[in-house]
């Protein structure tokens, strides 16, 4: 789950701070307790003397090693149960001036023996890359629960055969279950039709369920995405290298509004780009688009056409533009 790079400073950061007041606030109870029985805080200084240095003295003074690990074993154990027995009279229980980490896994470090993110620092990822999907989404009110199908026709499109309520029936189920039993190469998804039919906001759902499960996600306009690339091949900054990176290693992208961006022989290059490596590397990936499965390679290049055509599950949206329905109908739903 590669994690943009500004993702994870942000979360060690907030993973830090979190910590660090938990030290405070067990330094403010310790010091309280200290002040009621200042016995308490004699007792724990001595505790904190460690063996090596009990044992060094002990040879030192040419002494056996072993006794005086046994008498240091005794004194600790009669200190305890004196500064149990002192927390006691305090109403207080016997752990309460003990540091306990809050992740038993990987005592509070972020990572797991074997070098893994530990998923408690994960899960601070996963709210840090929620911040930075809610800058273009609404993740708030874009949810599968929140989504409305009465704002779909129930008249069957002539055309199409269907009516549009039926089609977002369809529609809706694929994006569920595509959001909810995903994996990094759970496979990709072309969503096209004209403006204000729901793509935007199943887009959003899908983001919202992904990243709360602790999968990266990039969601960002087709024509920003060109630009980044643009800069990597001209500019070569670190900032544009790291920007292509997060769109071609995270564990699933969302490219809006593809067909807006100007047409030029590079945007055509960095698509292909990004479906080939993506698709090569077994990363899911999501287009959302106005134009018609059949305009992509006239658009963009029959390889191209050919590769989505080929690897995406296409989902057609149609029916009336949702915006200005809400619009004429004060907000409520008309069907």
């Amino acid at each position: 789950m590669p994690y943009d790079e500004s993702i994870l400073r942000r979360a060690r950061e907030r993973f830090e701070a979190e910590r660090e007041e938990c030290r405070k606030t067990l330094e403010g109870r310790r010091e309280n307790a200290y002040f009621r029985q200042p016995r308490l805080r004699e007792i724990e200084t001595e505790l904190r003397k460690t063996s090596g240095q009990v044992l060094a003295a002990a040879l030192r003074r040419g002494g056996d090693p072993r006794q005086a690990a046994e008498e240091l074993r005794k004194r600790n154990l009669s200190l305890q149960d004196e500064k149990k027995a002192l927390l006691k009279q305090m109403r207080l229980p016997a752990d309460y001036l003990s540091e306990k980490p809050a992740c038993p896994l990987c005592g509070d470090s972020g990572y797991l023996d074997d070098g893994r993110m530990c998923q408690c620092l994960l899960d601070y990822c996963a709210k840090e890359q929620k911040k930075e999907l809610s800058k273009m989404l609404d993740l708030g009110a874009q949810s599968f629960d929140s989504f409305s199908l009465r704002w779909y026709s129930t008249r069957t499109d002539g055309e199409q055969g269907m009516s549009p309520r039926a089609n977002m029936e369809g529609v809706y189920e694929a994006c569920e279950d595509y959001a909810r039993h995903f994996k990094p190469d759970s496979g990709n998804l072309l969503f096209f039709g004209s403006v204000g039919l729901g793509k935007t906001f199943l887009s959003a759902a899908i983001a919202r369920e992904v990243s709360a499960a602790g999968y990266s996600v990039v969601y960002d306009t087709a024509a920003h995405v060109f630009r980044q690339f643009e800069a990597e091949k001209f500019d070569r900054n670190e900032g544009a290298d790291r920007d292509v990176s997060r769109v071609l290693r995270c564990d699933l992208l969302i490219l809006d509004d593809l067909g807006t961006e100007m047409r030029t022989a590079f945007t055509i290059s960095a698509l292909y780009q990004i479906v080939n490596t993506r698709l090569m590397e077994r990363r899911s990936t999501i287009l959302n688009t106005n134009l018609e499965p059949c305009e992509l390679s006239e658009r963009y290049s029959p390889q191209i056409a050919s590769r989505i055509e080929g690897e995406y599950q296409i989902l057609s949206f149609f029916g009336e533009d949702i915006r200005q329905l809400r619009k004429d109908n004060d907000g409520q739903p008309p069907y």
